[in-house]
């Protein structure tokens, strides 16, 4: 019974690790577009970092990407810029692998 319940602490701590790495993946990823945006925007470093953290905020919405997208085309359209729902797509999914890539160099780094 002993191993049963070891196996299933370890699956429970597994399942919350793998959480909390996506989470913190999505808020970099979230991150990087906002600091895209901003510069396709024109926006002054000041306005990038606040611009960056409105991003990561407008996630928590709702499940999913629809609110990151809603939000980046909806500011970037307003600010004058050639995009469309399918650029920023794509900037969401480059900019998720991005993120992931600094995610893993910093955990290989400690």
């Amino acid at each position: 019974m002993t191993d049963f319940k070891d196996r299933e602490r370890a699956f429970e701590a597994k399942f919350v690790h793998d959480a909390d790495v996506l989470f913190r993946i999505t808020a970099r990823r979230n991150r990087l577009l906002g600091e895209w945006a901003a510069e396709k925007m024109g926006l002054s470093p000041e306005e990038t970092d606040s611009y960056a953290k409105e991003v990561i905020v407008a996630d928590f919405e709702e499940a999913g990407d629809e609110d990151v997208v809603r939000k980046l085309l909806g500011d970037m359209t307003q600010a004058g810029c050639d995009i469309d729902e399918a650029g920023v797509r794509a900037a969401i999914d480059e900019k998720a692998i991005e993120a992931r890539r600094q995610f893993i160099e910093e955990v290989d780094k400690t």
